[in-house]
């Protein structure tokens, strides 16, 4: 297989990981019990934090971006919908 076919592939199974078209529900994983995760006002890490995301945090998962070779996912609190930003994908469950 040609690498940019491979490239192509590995990029269509990372998107379909934190696609959703009605909002995913899922969960704040993998920052250990004395860190949060940081809600930021966009997609990479120059944006302002909005919220500091505990362990175990319920979100709605609404779309996905990849910037500088990060995935970042639009999401929404689950007790809170109006409250929105980005956050890395790395540590959401499902991901």
């Amino acid at each position: 297989m040609n690498r940019i076919a491979l490239t192509t592939l590995l990029m269509l199974a990372l998107l379909s990981g934190c696609a959703t078209t009605g909002g995913g529900r899922t969960t704040v994983t993998g920052t250990g019990p004395q860190d949060m995760l940081k809600l930021r006002a966009g997609p990479g890490l120059g944006f302002r934090v909005v919220l500091g995301l505990p362990e175990g945090t319920e979100l709605i998962r609404r779309d996905c971006v990849t910037e500088m070779g990060q995935l970042w996912c639009r999401v929404s609190l689950a007790d809170a919908p109006g409250m929105t930003g980005y956050v890395s994908a790395d540590y959401l469950s499902g991901s």
